[in-house]
């Protein structure tokens, strides 16, 4: 279970019976917290930071932690913050300043100076905010009753990002072959990535996947092909061309317990040794949380399995997506976004379709695929660029549709949106913003995830939505 360290500020200045009190309060509010997030993150409470010497040793306890995904810091009492500058130099995990009290409303009756004395994360709160600042701390803020709906619900958020940086920062991402050739935002820098998010970009060759899906036994490709059928619509008679696409997830799944790796990229323009571009066998791995970007789009596969990570307790739909052509039909204007194959079955609105039918792409033979229309409901869209001095995360507000009419002769995962404020707006900022053609849409998340996800990691972060004018696009 992922755990979050609860590290209250005080000093020796009011006397051992309001360190006293302060311990026991915080006692009190870690166990109610637990007891309200105990489902996505176990929160621990530290010694109460009262000199440099508890702050260092609170936060190496942190750091030295696996499980620890993140930091809560509160001052009950004023903390002189020069206390607090040599640990929070020795601190890499996301940091949430809870600017609250133990106590909801004042006691007007009763108050004295003792009272204001223990509770005065007015004054201890801003004392240490402003060191948190000075030392260009990335960070989130929560401020409000810690008992309140509305603050539980943002250190709900908050934990979810950390739990989503912690795997980003453990994630190695397999690319079998470079990106499409000639391709310019499918690219980047993988070193930056590295050092900025964690990401270990490593290549292998095609031919590991291969390799293991020659050897792949009959009983193996039967087990998948049994899963498959359980989850899916056998919608087709060419049998063999469904078990290839099994055996190449038999095989993934052997790489993949085997290296580590969280995420991949293919490329149909390398796939030797395989008679099919892999379609079921990435559409199936998504939807388990495995990251994936087609054509070498290392970033929007690691992108991908960290924000899946992110959504992985609400619900919902998260993951790949691709642009690709419009109804611009006046003022109703819609997007089909979707791939070639690998569209993950989490967005499938009914239960998907297996069906082999010919890709035009590639030179190689018939795929299987997932075939299915898309969920609909409110969701974003959003993708990670590399912008040569800085990584840059645009995300933008769409509402995912119904489509107006069948496909039936589009046989691929068909997903329909609306951009927002409108189309003219909505995909004018995109452009200007550098938005990518590949992305990770999701009915789970919203911008205030990515942004607080952006704020931890140090990454521009453009938002685009209802409240995006047209004057806004002459600042892009």
């Amino acid at each position: 279970m992922s755990k979050l360290y609860f590290i209250p500020g005080s000093q020796d200045l009011y006397g051992e019976e309001c360190l006293k009190q302060v311990a026991a309060d915080c006692r009190d509010m870690v166990g109610f917290l637990n007891e309200k997030l105990g489902d996505v993150v176990d929160i621990e409470l530290l010694p109460t930071v009262e000199t440099a010497k508890i702050c260092v040793e609170d936060i190496r306890v942190a750091e030295n932690d696996d499980d620890c995904v993140g930091v809560i810091t509160w001052m009950h009492t004023f903390s002189p913050a020069k206390m607090w500058i040599k640990g929070l130099q020795h601190l890499t995990k996301p940091l949430l300043h809870l600017h609250t009290q133990y106590n909801e409303k004042l006691p007007y009756d009763s108050i004295d100076m003792d009272f204001m004395n223990l509770n005065q994360a007015a004054h201890g709160d801003r004392e240490y905010g402003y060191i948190v600042a000075r030392l260009g701390i990335a960070h989130e803020v929560v401020a409000g009753y810690y008992k309140h709906e509305r603050v539980i619900s943002q250190i709900r958020r908050f934990a979810e990002v950390a739990k989503a940086i912690s795997l980003s920062k453990n994630l190695t991402v397999a690319t079998f072959g470079n990106n499409m050739r000639d391709v310019a935002v499918t690219d980047g820098n993988r070193l930056e990535s590295q050092i900025r998010y964690g990401w270990e970009i490593k290549y292998w060759g095609i031919g590991e996947i291969a390799k293991l899906a020659n050897e792949a036994s009959d009983a193996e490709i039967d087990a998948k092909m049994d899963e498959y059928t359980s989850k899916y619509t056998m919608a087709t008679d060419n049998i063999e061309a469904v078990r290839e696409q099994a055996k190449y997830e038999v095989a993934l799944d052997k790489f993949i317990a085997g290296t580590g790796v969280g995420a991949f990229t293919d490329t149909f323009q390398d796939l030797f040794g395989l008679r099919q571009l892999p379609g079921i066998a990435a559409q199936n791995l998504m939807a388990k949380g495995i990251g994936f970007g087609p054509e070498g789009d290392y970033k929007i596969s690691a992108f991908s399995a960290v924000l899946m990570k992110m959504a992985e307790n609400r619900g919902g739909a998260t993951g790949f997506i691709e642009d690709y052509t419009y109804d611009l039909t006046e003022g109703e204007e819609l997007e089909l976004a979707s791939h070639m194959l690998e569209v993950p079955a989490s967005f499938a609105a009914s239960k998907p379709e297996i069906q082999v039918h010919p890709l035009g792409i590639g030179g190689k033979e018939d795929p299987a695929r997932l075939v299915f229309d898309g969920v609909t409901g409110d969701g974003i869209q959003v993708t990670l660029v590399d912008m040569g001095d800085h990584f840059r995360i645009i995300c933008a507000d769409i509402e995912l549709v119904k489509q107006p009419a069948p496909m039936p002769k589009l046989p691929v995962a068909r997903i329909m949106y609306r951009h927002k404020p409108n189309f003219a707006i909505g995909t004018a900022a995109w452009c200007y913003a550098g938005g990518a053609h590949h992305s990770v849409v999701s009915t789970s998340l919203t911008r205030d995830d990515i942004a607080m996800f952006a704020r931890l990691t140090g990454t521009e972060f453009i938002a685009i939505g209802d409240d995006t004018t047209e004057a806004d696009l002459q600042k892009f």
